[in-house]
């Protein structure tokens, strides 16, 4: 078998080599789910509980190891790879509890003479696609619900970050899980593995995080078979300032909100919009964090180039930059960045950025500013800081998202259900939610007279 070269972005050095999956490398990983499955899905769910909550504990006491791995193939700060490795370990020991919360319904039928018995199955052997910028979160958010559910998985990570995903999978097997039930192929031809998969009749669910374009290619190949589909797909996280929210906190949270891992997260606030009464004040404050800000690298230079473009072009059109970071020499690197004088028709507030780059526009009238916060096709996190939460959370309620911050500049959590509104997505992964995305409900019609 060929391989390809895995880089670390910020030093731009080959740090690893992997090996190069084809189409008979993906039936194969198939073949193995396929045989794994009958077993694993009559598994007690205790049983199946007792294995993600060991996982849970080796992803743990293992958290330096795989940060090391995810900085060095990533470029996030080791406190940042860290931080990724104990959210990611929590989807394990939330959906180990989950596991055991089998519930169904029971009742007498509207008419009389039958009883209705509701359960749920495991949808069967699902393909899982991940992206690169958290490699060991997105792998883990779909393997842990669909492990809990009784389905096997095969996995193809991002070939920029297939290292993480791979140290996992040794993780897995150390905790108990049979052979068979997690099988993970590294590939530089992405397209090749998972049309694979998708014209594979044992295949019975996709679950895919990634870009939107990329998202309607695998709606359209899953059509053909009608495919029980979870898309997680782009966003265009809008950060909203009303007149009297406290600054200092506003700041701190744009700073997360913003610049956690190089701004390049779907849920990263993409455009910010700043009352007129307080824009001066608030732009000082940002700047000046800004100024001192060291970013993560970037993915890759491609990636450079695309958001230095969308910068360039923004500049053309009248923004003006106020405040830039340091950044290193070597590297994909660009500089955390602040763009004032944005109008809301602008390339840069269109398109996700996927970088360290904050356009901010103004406003004045709730009404109008709502309207250019909703005119997207995207919808999936958004930001609110407002002085009354009751101001709050009734902007949050007009915004056509999933999840809303309200005076916080983090949405993700385990218990709660993540996913979004329009071309953001379909389906929900984390809470009771993400469980029910890998199991199929079935009803018992018994005849009572």
């Amino acid at each position: 078998m060929t391989s390809f070269a895995v880089y670390n972005p910020a030093t731009e050095a080959v740090i690893a080599e992997v090996p190069n999956g084809t189409a008979a490398d993906a039936t194969a990983a198939v073949d193995a789910a396929a045989k794994a499955f009958p077993d694993w899905a009559t598994t007690a769910p205790r049983a199946r509980a007792e294995v993600l909550r060991k996982a849970y504990e080796l992803i743990i006491a293992g958290t330096e190891n795989l940060a090391a791995l995810i900085t060095a193939e990533n470029g996030k700060s080791e406190a940042d790879a860290r931080a990724e490795v104990a959210y990611s370990a929590e989807f394990f020991r939330w959906f180990s509890e989950e596991a055991v919360r089998t519930d169904g319904e029971y009742g007498s039928s509207p008419a009389g003479g039958t009883r209705t018995i509701v359960t749920h199955q495991p949808v069967g052997i699902a393909a899982l696609v991940t992206p690169w910028n958290f490699p060991a979160a997105m792998a883990t958010r779909k393997i842990a619900p669909a492990l809990a559910a009784g389905c096997t998985v095969v996995l193809k990570p991002a070939s920029e970050t297939p290292l993480t995903a791979l140290a996992i999978a040794d993780l897995l097997t150390a905790a108990g899980v049979p052979e068979g039930v997690v099988n993970v192929v590294t590939t530089d031809s992405p397209a090749e593995v998972v049309t694979t998969w998708l014209a594979d009749d044992r295949v019975r669910k996709l679950s895919f995080t990634g870009s939107t374009r990329v998202g309607h290619t695998l709606l359209r190949q899953s059509a053909d078979r009608v495919l029980n589909t979870s898309m997680e797909l782009g966003g265009n996280a809008p950060f909203i300032v009303t007149a009297d929210a406290d600054l200092d906190s506003a700041v701190a949270g744009a700073m997360i909100a913003k610049f956690r891992n190089g701004g390049q997260a779907c849920t990263a606030a993409n455009r910010f919009f700043v009352h007129a009464d307080v824009l001066d004040d608030f732009v000082a404050r940002f700047g000046a964090a800004i100024d001192k800000l060291e970013v993560a690298p970037l993915i890759s230079a491609k990636a450079v180039t695309g958001v230095s473009g969308l910068v360039d072009d923004a500049v053309a059109d009248g923004a003006r930059i106020t405040n830039t970071g340091p950044v290193p020499a070597d590297g994909w690197y660009y500089p955390a960045t602040l763009l004032v004088d944005v109008e809301p028709g602008f390339r840069i507030v269109r398109e996700e950025i996927f970088g360290p780059v904050a356009p901010i526009i103004s406003w004045r009238d709730e009404q109008e500013m709502l309207a250019q916060v909703n005119d997207s096709e995207y919808g999936l996190a958004a930001y609110v800081y407002a002085g009354r939460l009751q101001d709050a959370l009734r902007i949050a309620e007009s915004i056509e998202a999933g999840m809303v911050g309200v005076n916080r500049g983090v949405v993700s959590d385990p218990a709660a259900p993540f996913g979004g509104f329009k071309q953001s997505g379909l389906g929900r992964e984390g809470a009771r939610d993400g469980l029910r995305e890998f199991q199929e409900t079935q009803f018992f019609s018994v005849d009572w007279t």
